[in-house]
């Protein structure tokens, strides 16, 4: 602590460029100033002042010097702003970037605003991939891996697919029993927005991928004009489980080759790397990962 005294005097009187005006900030005489000064240029082995008897100047190694010690307390400053937001309650606007189908994830969020109150929500809603830190999200959930190491990510949890249809639909055209099947059938299918792909089929055989020259019966950049498509016989579409479950539950929707369908996706969150998150980050990081994924599916509330 004596070397941080002696840090904060030095700091003090290279900005004031007076050891008077350094004391009277620091509540202490200028010859105190010019002491602490004198047993740190000791110390260091430099000279960090030119003085004379009217100013002060910066020699060049005070001047390196200064740089330095303004880092060192920039540092301690923040170190004792993320203490003490560990202790402070979650509020502020909190900028979330969620996934297109991120609508399916709203029982939880709606239960997070419940929670928390005086947290201010700001939802934007894309499958683009974003950059969390340059477009000042503050926490950003997305299935798929991430390498950028300037994030932190935690599981939230997984998913599969299912290739579904309506009960009409297979009445009509038949129900297809293996992979190759499906060139007779219309197939509805999801496309990338960030690169204009068509989202895979995940089909395989035992360990092997299976591939099939897929009719393209329609094209959609998001998962809720597929849904609606299949419920109402146009087609055949392959989609996330969790997107489906209602219309599997009610009838609507039918599932088919389940045997033949291999794959877990993962749903992550990532937030900006931090010894000490906010707090509004941290109980919206802690909430979803509990909530999101109670039964097995996003946003289902727990019975």
């Amino acid at each position: 602590m004596d070397s941080l005294g002696a840090l904060s005097a030095f700091v003090q009187a290279a900005e004031a460029r007076s050891f008077t005006v350094a004391g009277r900030q620091l509540g202490v005489s200028s010859s105190a100033i010019g002491k602490a000064i004198a047993r740190l240029e000791e110390k260091l082995g430099v000279r960090l002042f030119h003085r004379s008897t009217r100013s002060i100047t910066l020699t060049p190694e005070g001047s390196l010097f200064l740089d330095r010690c303004r880092r060192i307390f920039c540092e301690i400053e923040a170190a004792e702003l993320e203490l003490s937001q560990t202790t402070a309650a979650p509020r502020g606007k909190l900028r979330v970037s969620l996934p297109l189908v991120g609508m399916l994830l709203m029982p939880a969020i709606g239960d997070f605003m419940r929670t928390h109150p005086e947290v201010e929500l700001d939802l934007d809603f894309t499958d683009r991939l974003v950059d969390v830190i340059d477009e000042g999200f503050d926490a950003v959930v997305r299935t798929g891996e991430s390498s950028d190491s300037r994030l932190m990510t935690r599981t939230l949890g997984t998913f599969s697919h299912r290739v579904v249809g309506s009960p009409g639909y297979f009445a009509r055209k038949g129900v297809p029993r293996k992979p190759e099947d499906l060139s007779a059938h219309a197939c509805l299918h999801h496309k990338y927005p960030s690169t204009g792909k068509l989202e895979r089929w995940p089909l395989r055989r035992g360990r092997t991928d299976v591939e099939v020259d897929l009719p393209t019966t329609a094209v959609t950049s998001t998962l809720e004009p597929l849904i609606y498509m299949a419920e109402q016989g146009f087609g055949i579409a392959c989609l996330p489980l969790f997107t489906v479950r209602r219309q599997l539950d009610e009838g609507t929707l039918v599932t088919v080759l389940d045997d033949y369908i291999h794959d877990v996706g993962t749903f992550r969150i990532l937030w900006p790397s931090s010894r000490h998150p906010s707090p509004k980050v941290k109980a919206f990081v802690d909430f979803m990962s509990k909530r999101l994924f109670q039964n097995g599916t996003p946003g289902a509330k727990k019975t």
